[in-house]
This record gives structure tokens, sequence and C-alpha cells, in this order.
């Protein structure tokens, strides 16, 4: 009786071991920090166990964690190991595009090289009459305008061309004391000496008066040899250009010194420009620019810096730069605005890059390298002074490499490039930002018509390894809104605008119909 007991204790036992061992061997290894103390080994598991690198955010984010842990969204990071394609550090930022695709967006690019640049600094200004050239005609003595001979404003004149005649009471009688002193001196030729010479000092005296008065020369000598006084005295103008000012009434008296006639000489010109506090340093006395008029669009013309200011605009932030050109024919009209560009002078061969290959987001500057074969790199520069068509570069590439010069904003849209942009500063082990084109099926929980957004319980995106969630999205256009109104059932792709921006780029019904919207 006691065999039979054991037989069948020892039975039991054997039963369940077997058992046991079918468990484990269905059950497959235990999972790593769930209980196993320590890890299978190659033998026992056939391969070599993965190398754990880091934790990397679920939504794409440049964020990473040495430890497991949770993002805002309550979502598990999801591990890297060593070997996965997210971790290859080389291809973290790259970009990869079908040689089919870049040739539909025209893909251009072109070396980096040296080059001398040739700046031209632009700034607005206005044309005004040159100061050296603006004459006054102010009568030194006191008297009445007794003709004009000018009566307009805006009226070209002559050098030595008549403006007005002036009766002077005090003109007429130094001219009279200058006829008897000239009349005397001449017959006195056989008085003696010390008479004739005081009788000359006399006339000097009384001619360097009228000449001091602005009497011409012509005037005196007519005086001296007829010894007929002239009632009035012609003023002339002193050189030829535009009378910019009359304040000459006939008939008016008028006080020595009050300006009756202002006349600009306008064949050489003043253009004031205004120049930005921060480019003013570029610019020396001596420069060489170009000015263009509105009003002749066809026309260009040529000046010279002469002057800069020591003085700044405090609200404009600008020093007013002067400079002085030829105004052939008088095609230059004072107050005209003007537009200039003048040539800064270069400092020789420096690395370059053309300036449409640079995308500027205001805080950083980027260019995209090209590795061939479809292959996209961007690369972050620090650029210098800039022309027209190229821009320096201090920092970022070096000379040979090969850059995108045309449709790189296009590859931008296309290869999410913005998301890559996102990882600059996260070390190499960093994870790969997402890749464009990702597809979810789901019903709309809301939509705001105004900010574009629009909330979806969508299930899970095998491409982002996220479980089912509800969150947020932002519409490419407000066309994708009208497929996306509340309690649909959609299937929709979507990429990552922005770090953390997911944006709807098409969408169609789940069921039943066949209509769809893109954002194309």
């Amino acid at each position: 009786m006691k065999k039979a007991s054991g037989l069948t204790v020892g039975l039991l036992v054997a039963a369940l071991a077997a058992a046991g061992g079918y468990y484990a061997g269905n059950r497959g290894p235990a999972p790593q920090g769930a209980g196993a103390d320590t890890p299978a080994s190659p033998a026992a598991s056939g391969k070599a166990e993965k190398k754990l690198l880091y934790y990397r955010n679920p939504m794409g984010l440049p964020a990473t964690s040495p430890v497991p842990k949770k993002d805002p969204m309550g979502m598990d990071y999801i591990p890297v190991y060593a070997g996965d394609d997210e971790a290859a550090p080389a291809a973290s930022n790259q970009v990869k595009i079908s040689a089919d695709k870049v040739q539909k967006l025209g893909v251009r690019t072109e070396p980096v090289q040296k080059r001398v640049l040739d700046q031209v600094l632009r700034a607005s200004g206005r044309v005004e009459v040159d100061e050296s050239r603006l004459f006054t005609v102010a009568p030194k003595f006191e008297g009445y305008v007794e003709r004009l001979h000018v009566n307009l404003t805006g009226q070209p004149v002559a050098r030595g061309q008549a403006l007005f005649e002036a009766y002077s009471p005090e003109v007429v009688s130094a001219q009279r004391e200058y006829a008897m002193a000239a009349q005397a001196a001449q017959s006195l030729t056989a008085a003696d000496g010390e008479t004739q010479a005081g009788m000359q000092q006399l006339a000097q005296a009384s001619l360097q008066r009228l000449k001091n008065w602005d009497v011409s020369d012509e005037q005196v000598r007519q005086l001296a040899s007829s010894g007929q006084v002239q009632r009035t005295l012609t003023l002339r103008s002193p050189v030829a250009g535009i009378v910019m000012e009359k304040k000459a009434v006939q008939g008016m008296r008028f006080m020595p010194g009050e300006m009756l006639y202002q006349v600009a000489d306008l064949s050489r010109v003043w253009v004031i420009a205004d120049v930005a506090e921060q480019d003013i340093g570029q610019l020396k006395t001596g420069a060489k620019a170009q000015v263009r008029i509105n009003a002749y669009p066809d026309k260009l013309f040529s000046g010279t810096v002469t002057y800069v200011y020591p003085t700044l605009n405090a609200q404009t932030r600008t020093v007013p730069v002067r400079l002085e050109l030829a105004n052939p024919g008088g095609l230059l009209k004072p107050a005209m605005y003007a537009q200039v560009e003048a040539l800064t002078p270069s400092r020789g061969a420096v690395l370059t890059v053309p300036t449409s290959a640079v995308i500027d987001s205001g805080t950083r500057q980027v260019v995209l390298l090209s590795q061939g074969e479809g292959r996209f790199v961007p690369r972050e520069v620090k650029l210098g002074e800039r022309s027209d068509a190229y821009a320096e570069v201090l920092d970022g590439v070096k000379d040979g490499d090969v850059v995108v010069v045309s449709a790189n904003f296009l590859i931008d849209a296309e290869s999410n490039l913005k998301a890559a942009l996102g990882s600059f500063g996260v070390d190499a082990g960093a994870a790969a930002p997402a890749k464009t084109g990702h597809h979810a099926s789901g019903a709309v929980v809301s939509a705001d018509a105004k900010d574009g957004s629009v909330s979806i319980s969508h299930g899970p995106v095998a491409s982002l390894k996220w479980p089912a969630m509800t969150m947020e999205f932002k519409a490419a256009n407000a066309a994708l809104l009208e497929a996306l109104k509340p309690g649909a059932k959609v299937d929709f792709e979507f990429v990552e605008r922005a770090p953390g921006e997911w944006v709807i780029t098409s969408v169609k019904p789940a069921a039943g119909q066949t209509s769809s919207v893109d954002s194309k």
C-alpha cells in the first residue's frame, strides 16, 4: 500500500514539473525590469541583448532621458537601443528625398566658395540746394525799389543780369562827392603837390565808398568820365541760376542788409541721405554712389559722398550723409525724393553662400547641405556681411561644400525639416525627428475654425509608436476643416511642422464616401 502511495506522489510531481516547463517555454523570457534580476545569458536566449542607450520623447520632441519617464500627456518615453535606425547619430538630422521628388521640386545646388562681396548700402534721401551755390541779393544801403527787371519766383537768370533799379539819396550824394573830387583833382594840376595829394585822397575815399555799396566798375568809370550823377543804381544777379525767393516789390523801401532776392545755381545739387546707424561705419567720404529719382525711373545719376554729418537723429536712428552730384538739364529739383545706393569698400575674398540658400528663422540661419542621392543635412551657419546675391559665412560650412539654393523651402515642407532643426543643440545620441506622412484614423471631437485647430480621438499610430488617445491637431488650410466636423469619422495624414505642432495635411471619410481633401 505504501509503495502505491509513493508511486502516486512521484507521478504527481513529474506532471507538475512538466506543466511548469511547458508554461515557462511558452511564456518567453521575462521582460527587462519586471522582476528579472539578471538578464538571460546569450546561450540561453540564443542572441546577445541589445544595449539600452536612452529613452526618447514619444511625441518626437528633441528630449531624451537616461531613465524611464512620462511626458506631460502621461505617455511613456520610448526606449532606444544600440543598432536601431533612430539611434544612428550620423543620420539624426538627415533628410532623404527620392530622386523623382528632387527633380519635381526643381532642386538646384551651388558650391560654397570664396568671393569678393560688392556690398551696396541703400538709403533714402532728398534733393537739396548746394549751400555753397546759394546767393542772396541784399543792398548795403537804404533806398527804394524804383523798377523791377525780374519779377517772378523761379525765373532763370544769367550772371550779371539786371534784377532791379534802386534809388538811394546816400548813393546819389556819394556820386556827387566823387565827381566833384575827381574833377577838382584834374583841375589842380598846377597846384603844389600837397594840395593835389589831398584832393586825390578825397576822390579815392568817395570811390571806395561807392565800391563798398557794390556800385559796379562800369558805373564808376561812366561817372568819372562824364561827371553825371545817376539817379538810380542797377543791382545785378551774382550768379547764373534760378530765383528761389523774391521779396522785392516795386516802390517798396528797403533797409541795409534786407534780403530782396535769393538766387541758386542748380547746375550741381546735394542729396542728403539718411543712413541707418548700423550701416554708417561702412560709409566713407569719397565713396561713389548712384542715385535714382522716382520722377525719372529710366535715369541713373552718379554722385560722391562728400560729408558724413557728426549728428544722429534720435527718432529715426539715422545719420545724415551728403552726396554731391551734377544736375544736367536741371532735372533734379530741390525736395525731390531720392534712393541712394553706395558702394562700400571690400575686405577681399571671403567664404560665401548664395543668399537664397539661407533659411532664416529669426533666431538662427540654416543652410541645406547636399550629400548626394537625395540626402540633405541642415547646417546652422553664422553669417557676416551681405551683398545682393551672396552672404559671408563666418562659421558652419567650409570651402567646397554644396548647398541647396533653390527649392530649399519646398524640401522643408516636404520632409518636415523644421523638426530636424529643432534637434540642434541635442547630443549625438538624441532621437531623430519624426518623419512625414503619418497616418491615423479616428473621430473628430471638436473643431475651432478661428484658429484652425481640431481635436481628434484617434487609434494607435505605428510610425510614431503612439497608443490610441485624444489630441489636438492644426489644419493646414481652411478647406480641410470642411471635412473635420465634430462627430465625423475620418482617415487623415499629418506631419510635424514644428516640435510638438502636428498639422493635418490630408483627410478623407473613414467609410461610405470617396471624396477627400488635402492641403495641396
